[in-house]
């Protein structure tokens, strides 16, 4: 329920004896933002750990004066992992609750479906998590951005890295939807580029999202002859997976295994020990890479607050809060199109580094992390990761051209 309906003032007056005149002055209503993420179901510690950024992010921003001297507050909304809901939940966050700007999605389906809606409802919409690339591609519009990295910009990068290896045969195991299928198309394009010998193997394996039961995808993959394997489950389905693939001896076969988001704090604080040491994992942002004072502030307040180290899903809800909040006072207002305007070409100063949301097609130039999974953390009772790479977010992004927007 939207707290304020209509402007509501609050005066205070103050009586000067000297001049014997009365000041008033007015608190404006808060600045609204929408949230949207998936908030219940196997993937909703995700949703709950990018609450977790902006929480804080919000609680900083309003204890130095808030933007444009006005408070902000959060509403949220769960998308279910649908794009049907995710629209009439957008919709609502708009039109009901007169939110002046939108942040979230998880999922790339529901990203697909939802952001051709983004010109109908006319407030800018940040995305921190789903990495199709469709929606920085020949989906993307005047009002959508993306703070977080892309399947592209990714799997460029775990390519570069597979490429390092002796695996010849590759496959894959992900999700049946876009994320799975285009985290295969891209790693398989890049990589027959980095390296043509490269056999890209016909079975491939595609579980839908929200399976429990994983073992004939890991059977199937044991009994072939594939060397290498790019696994893009992810949240709880990739607990899940893991625990799996655990019993039944996939890890110590003698193959190349990479986890393209294997490397969420959300997955590791839930698997702990049960994460095999030596696979490769990535994470759009690891919370011990980046050596600036924003970060230093970000993990410290992050630990302090909820006792664990930050996923790159809270680091992109959480920048994200800070993106709004740099184009709201370049903007000089929270007028929908002025905002998302002011969002185009934008650089900030993140946990990450400094992020730009590229003019042409408005995906931020962020870096992709990989490494490999190490011993515990002595603190954090998560693996840690070691041979870190930190891959440059321009040099593994597509060209404007590539990419197919047009705005």
């Amino acid at each position: 329920m939207k707290k304020t309906s209509i402007k509501n003032l609050l005066v205070a007056m103050t009586a000067t004896a000297t001049l014997g005149t009365v000041s008033v002055s007015y608190a404006e209503d808060p600045i609204r933002i929408g949230g949207l993420y998936i908030l219940s179901g196997s993937a909703a510690t995700y949703g709950e750990f990018a609450q977790k950024g902006i929480d804080l992010a919000v609680d900083e921003i309003n204890g130095s004066g808030g933007i444009l001297g006005r408070q902000v507050e959060m509403v949220y909304e769960d998308s279910q992992g649908k794009a049907s809901v995710a629209i009439q939940a957008a919709r609502k966050l708009v039109y009901s609750e007169g939110v002046d700007a939108l942040v979230g999605l998880d999922s790339s389906g529901v990203a697909q479906g939802m952001v051709p809606t983004m010109p109908e409802l006319q407030k800018p919409l940040i995305i921190t998590h789903a990495a199709t690339p469709d929606v920085t591609g020949n989906l993307c519009n005047a009002f959508t951005y993306r703070i977080s990295v892309n399947v592209a910009q990714n799997m460029k990068a775990a390519a570069l890295v597979a490429a390092e290896t002796d695996a010849t045969n590759w496959t894959t195991i992900g999700p049946d939807y876009a994320f799975g299928h285009q985290s295969w198309e891209f790693f398989g394009n890049y990589l027959k580029e980095l390296k043509p010998d490269v056999n890209l193997m016909s079975e491939t394996n595609f579980p839908r999202f929200g399976a429990e039961d994983f073992t004939p995808f890991i059977d199937r993959v044991m009994d072939s002859d594939a060397e290498g394997v790019l696994i893009s489950v992810w949240g709880g389905d990739l607990v899940n997976f893991i625990r799996q693939a655990n019993t039944r001896g996939f890890f110590e076969k003698d193959m190349e295994v990479m986890f393209t988001v294997g490397a969420a704090t959300e997955v590791l604080s839930a698997l702990g020990e049960e994460m095999p040491e030596g696979v490769h994992l990535s994470t759009r942002y690891w919370y011990e890479a980046y050596d600036n004072p924003v970060n230093d502030r970000f993990v410290k307040a992050y630990i302090d607050a909820y006792g664990t180290p930050p996923s790159y899903n809270a680091e992109g809800a959480y920048a994200a809060i800070y993106a709004y909040k740099k184009a709201m006072e370049t903007a000089g207002t929270t007028e929908g199109p002025a905002v998302a305007k002011a969002l185009s070409g934008m650089s900030l100063e993140a946990p990450n580094g400094t992020v730009t949301f590229r003019e042409g097609d408005h995906q931020a130039m962020v870096s992709p992390n990989w490494g490999v999974s190490g011993p515990m953390h002595p603190e954090h009772g998560i693996r840690t990761l070691t041979n870190l790479q930190i891959f440059d977010g321009e040099k593994v992004a597509r060209t404007i051209e590539e990419t197919g927007c047009k705005l």
